[in-house]
């Protein structure tokens, strides 16, 4: 039996915490002291980008925070606005442009994050990561000098973990919780062509493109913790809602951060005059607080602290405006909508395709309103709650 000893348990108060495996571990640390929720991170978030990579065959990147992806992604290539909001530049590797994208999509959240790759770090992947705010990271190996740059992070305490892509884990999990012992088999599901042929609305163009969000928003949400419901574009999540306990509620959380992801593409944003050496976390936050209703800090009469001269302000209307041009949008849920207000919500934030398992006593409403607003709809049969 091979045993790690861990920082603490999930809070420093619980000291003595270890992980084990009869067989051995299936990854190797390379660098720092892993924590309890870290190994959750890491171990979770490997799977799901293993899993794009073989759903997509494109690399894939996660960027995870307590135990749900803040965002994931595949490697389809950056716009030059989408490196602006991102903050790169240059030419990146199709890895570095998937974690580029997996931060990006929602990068408040993102702040402190544990990176999961599908891929050897690179170079040009590393590069990206060293300017972040970042706790970890997970990945089949790394090119030399990307290690050698990540060991300098966090003042040489980045903690830097090996998978081993070879391992494949029992078929039973079992966990306990308040000396009670769970078992159940490994959740080995995957999408593919016939998750999408059961479409029930009218209109059944489901695209090739969607196809691809579909499939990278259903295998997010098997690893957000429930309930769940994702947004996805242009082969990555936009918008994740995780852990409410009404569905209504993850599709506004997912939806709002959707919007927040689409106004940080518009040309205010864009344009927005920062100061030299403010920081890209800086920025975020600046950028989150003037796309607010109700900004914590107004950042037009406190312009001073951050840009070179006043900014225009971005009104409501405006914004509204905006969103209101936005079609295309993926959306997946880890279970089926019970009431059409899910669908009328995620209209509002462009969205035209939609994977839920269906089985609801309401499937007939929210189909209907799913025809009313023009969306392709699919019924995969598969729910994916996560805990």
């Amino acid at each position: 039996m091979e045993r790690l000893d861990l920082k603490y348990g999930l809070n420093p108060n619980q000291k003595g915490a270890y992980v084990f495996r009869r067989g051995g571990l299936p990854i190797d640390i390379l660098n720092g002291r892993p924590g309890y929720i870290n190994l959750l991170d890491a171990l979770n978030g490997w799977q799901l980008v293993s899993e794009l990579r073989k759903a997509t065959g494109l690399p894939a990147a996660a960027s995870f925070k307590h135990v749900s992806p803040a965002g994931a992604a595949v490697a389809c290539p950056l716009s030059e606005e989408e490196k602006r909001m991102y903050f790169v530049s240059g030419e990146l590797s199709p890895l570095a442009v998937a974690y580029t994208r997996a931060r990006g999509a929602d990068r408040m959240s993102s702040f402190g994050d544990f990176i999961a790759l599908s891929d050897i770090c690179d170079l040009s992947t590393a590069a990206v990561i060293s300017k972040e705010v970042s706790d970890g990271i997970i990945a089949p190996g790394y090119e030399e000098d990307a290690l050698e740059i990540l060991k300098r992070k966090k003042k040489g305490c980045y903690l830097i973990i090996k998978a081993d892509p070879a391992f494949v884990p029992e078929e039973e999990e079992i966990r306990t919780v308040f000396g009670v012992a769970f078992s159940e088999p490994h959740n080995d599901y995957a999408p593919s062509a016939e998750e999408f042929s059961n479409i029930v609305t009218k209109n059944k163009a489901l695209t090739e493109p969607a196809m691809l969000d579909l499939k990278v928003a259903l295998l997010s949400l098997k690893y957000t913790q429930s309930n769940s419901v994702c947004f996805a574009e242009h082969g990555q999540t936009i918008g994740v809602g995780a852990g409410q306990q009404s569905r209504i509620h993850c599709t506004r959380l997912a939806g709002d951060k959707a919007d927040i992801w689409h106004l940080r593409k518009s040309s205010p944003v864009l344009s927005l005059p920062f100061r030299k050496g403010i920081s890209r976390n800086d920025k975020d936050n600046v950028i989150e607080q003037y796309l607010s209703d109700s900004p914590e800090i107004d950042v037009l009469d406190r312009w001073r602290e951050y840009f070179s001269e006043k900014p225009q302000p971005f009104e409501r209307d405006r914004r509204r405006e905006y969103l209101a041009g936005i079609r295309g949008v993926s959306l997946a849920s880890d279970a089926f909508f019970p009431f059409p207000d899910n669908i009328m919500r995620a209209v509002r934030s462009g969205v035209s395709y939609i994977a839920e398992p269906g089985g609801s006593s309401r499937d007939d409403l929210v189909i209907a309103a799913a025809d009313d607003a023009g969306i392709v709809m699919c019924f995969t049969s598969h729910r994916l709650f996560h805990h």
